[in-house]
C-alpha cells in the first residue's frame, strides 16, 4: 500500500505541477468558486462525478492549501463527501481529514524545499509557507 506521501508525489510527477488547481483540471475534477458563510471550501461525489466547492473570499495561500485538501479527498476518498470548515479541520481527529491534510501539506511542500529551511523552527516554516504551524509539523512527521 502505497503511503499519502507517495501519492501525493505521484501526482506531482505524472502532471509535472504542484498546483493542486492544475492537477484538478488534468484528473477532470470539477472547482466551483462560491460565496460560504462558514466554509472554505468541499468535496462533493455525486453520480461518478467529482466535484470541489472553494471558498471565492480566500487569500491566495488559503485558497491553494483548501484546493490542496479537497484534492486530497478526491484522489483518497473518492466516493465519499467531505466538507473542509477552517476553524475546525485542524482540529479534528477523523482519519480521512488527516489523510486530506497529509496530503495537502505533501503536495505543496516538496521535500527539496523543506530541506532548504532545515534550520527553522516549525512557526519559522509556517510564515515561510503560509501553512498552520500544525500542518507544519504534521508535514515533518515521515
Amino acid at each position: 500500500m502505497k503511503s499519502i506521501k507517495q501519492i501525493a508525489g505521484y501526482y506531482k510527477r505524472k502532471f509535472g505541477t504542484s498546483n493542486p488547481f492544475e492537477i484538478a483540471e488534468f484528473l477532470n475534477i470539477e472547482v466551483i468558486f462560491d460565496n460560504f458563510d462558514k466554509c472554505s471550501g468541499c468535496y462533493l461525489f455525486m453520480k461518478n462525478h467529482r466535484c470541489i466547492f472553494i471558498n471565492k473570499n480566500l487569500e491566495y495561500r488559503d485558497r491553494m492549501l483548501v484546493m490542496a485538501h479537497e484534492l486530497g479527498h478526491a484522489i483518497l476518498h473518492r466516493k465519499m463527501n467531505c466538507y473542509f470548515i477552517r476553524n475546525k479541520t485542524f482540529l479534528l481527529t477523523s482519519k480521512i481529514e488527516r489523510e486530506a491534510n497529509r496530503f495537502a501539506v505533501d503536495l505543496l511542500i516538496d521535500d527539496k524545499e523543506l530541506a532548504e529551511y532545515e534550520d527553522k523552527t516549525v512557526g519559522q516554516l509556517s510564515e515561510i509557507f503560509g501553512i498552520e504551524p500544525a500542518l507544519i509539523e504534521l508535514r515533518l512527521k515521515e
